[in-house]
């Protein structure tokens, strides 16, 4: 009886003790600037080469396999994704402008049925995860080589035939046509005002490479049209044509959107011969008409992914053509190179490649971030996905910000935190005037450090596990400006509720 008694009052007692409140006071601990640091994964709708990964599958199952995508680029820390919506004047979203892809319906010009709109699902699903969206549209390509059926009725070669050239196995967009700009930029700003997108992305592929058609593109009558009666050569004027356009897209983003960046990958190799070492390779400015190094140099993109497919041994050095960038960004734009995992994968690279090449970037501060190229051989390639969660991307990091964009700071937030030991609660609002908020960077440290974590906008409130010994929220425009931080301490578990607040 009395050993029964004597239970029943410890367990009493531990009751109350649990009930005792946990609070936090304000502080002047700050935490350690979190990363900053881009990096990017390509996910290629074309030919299904990453997503979906056939033609036709249901609603479910694409949101599914794409759902599996995110996660696994959040569980290794990237923070962005380059989500291919365009691969070849169709569309991965609801367009009044162009078909939906053959690519995710099997049939061109058909809607997903149960309909949803793929790229509003992505934009949510990857804000979701601490993931920037960037949607990547391919300029010029109007159908690729894999396409099978029937053309929609309302794709470009059906409406406009005079904007296109068939060239080899492809049809293409004629550059040279003003009309075609007034399209492609038409086609870009529409997903630029209609989805909550972070930047709008172009890849390589500018005027046709002839070695496909083994034939020069068939552009007479533009040239005749545009071209021949200025003071320009042929190729100057192709050239010409794209740098225009590149621009226009640029002002037209900005003037809509200014958060919105834009960026292009171009091929890794201006021209042969620049730098001097690397003395032969595929000439972009003269082959597809891309004088990328103008556009850099004029400021044209916010940021840059020199698609730099080689090891650092090779006669195309890596470090080299690195290092020629870098010298060419005299705007000090976001150059953030792309790696390719296909060629690492394929060409049977030593496993320290792709690493070694991520730290070469690491020793230069110029040089913010990489891009993956593709999404299915990092999911293939376990070595470095060890390496990546281990060691390379074991913290996470934000994006870096855009300072020629905005500079103004976000107002600190207000936060708050207490309750019981079993119902922690955080809380935190935006400062005063604070309307463009993309993320929030929440670190907490306990007796193993700091550890942050990125959340999206729309949350304001986070149950806690273990009380951490202090907590900071800094607020994140869409610019990648940080606020300071509302920092919060511990101070005691207290018989009843209290919570104390930093303003």
């Amino acid at each position: 009886m009395h050993k029964k008694s004597f239970l029943s009052l410890l367990v009493f007692a531990l009751t109350v003790v649990g009930c005792g409140a946990v609070s936090y006071e304000p502080a002047n601990i700050y935490p350690p600037s979190p990363a900053r640091e881009f990096r990017g994964l390509w996910i290629v709708t074309v030919a299904n080469i990453d997503w979906p990964s056939k033609p036709g599958l249901s609603t479910a199952v694409q949101k599914s396999e794409l759902i599996s995508i995110l996660d696994r680029a959040a569980q290794l820390k990237m923070n962005a994704v380059i989500f291919q919506v365009r691969p070849a004047c169709d569309a991965f979203y609801a367009s009044k402008i162009e078909p939906w892809s053959e690519y995710l319906t099997g049939r061109m010009g058909k809607a997903p049925n149960p309909f949803y709109d793929p790229l509003a699902f992505a934009v949510e699903e990857a804000h979701k995860r601490g993931l920037e969206l960037h949607a990547w549209f391919n300029p010029y390509r109007a159908l690729h080589k894999t396409h099978e059926g029937k053309v929609a009725s309302n794709h470009i070669s059906q409406l406009r035939p005079d904007f296109v050239k068939r060239y080899g196995q492809y049809l293409w967009l004629d550059p040279g046509e003003q009309g075609v700009q007034d399209y492609s930029v038409n086609v870009v700003m529409d997903v630029v005002k209609r989805y909550d997108i972070d930047a709008v992305h172009f890849d390589d592929y500018f005027y046709p490479d002839p070695a496909e058609a083994g034939t020069a593109f068939p552009d007479a009558p533009s040239w005749k049209k545009y071209g021949s009666s200025r003071n320009l050569s042929r190729e100057d004027w192709r050239r010409e044509n794209v740098n225009r356009f590149i621009e226009r897209v640029y002002r037209s983003i900005k003037a809509a959107k200014p958060w919105v960046k834009f960026g292009v990958s171009p091929h890794g190799i201006w021209r042969p011969g620049h730098p001097p070492q690397v003395r032969t390779g595929f000439d972009s400015f003269a082959t597809i008409s891309a004088d990328s190094r103008k556009w850099l140099a004029n400021g044209w993109v916010d940021y840059f992914s020199p698609q730099l497919y080689w090891k650092i041994d090779s006669e195309q050095s890596f470090p080299a053509l690195l290092n020629w960038w870098q010298n060419q960004n005299i705007q000090r734009r976001h150059l953030w190179p792309g790696l390719s995992l296909a060629y690492a994968l394929k060409n049977n690279w030593d496993a320290r490649e792709i690493p070694n090449q991520i730290g070469l970037i690491h020793q230069r501060p110029d040089v913010t971030g990489y891009v993956f190229y593709n999404t299915t051989n990092l999911l293939l390639n376990q070595p470095l996905m060890v390496r990546l969660e281990r060691e390379i991307q074991r913290q996470p990091a934000l994006v870096p910000a855009s300072p020629w964009l905005s500079s103004e700071v976000p107002a600190t937030p207000s936060a708050s935190a207490g309750g019981s030991p079993e119902n922690l609660k955080l809380t935190w609002k935006p400062g005063k005037g604070t309307n463009s908020i993309r993320w929030w960077a929440v670190p907490m440290k306990s007796q193993g450090g700091w550890k942050l974590q990125i959340l999206t906008a729309e949350v304001l409130t986070k149950q806690l596990g273990v009380a951490p010994d202090a907590i900071a929220v800094t607020a994140i425009d869409r610019y990648g400006n940080a606020s300071s931080p509302a920092m919060l301490r511990v101070v005691k578990a207290t018989p009843g509720p209290r919570i104390l607040q930093r303003r």
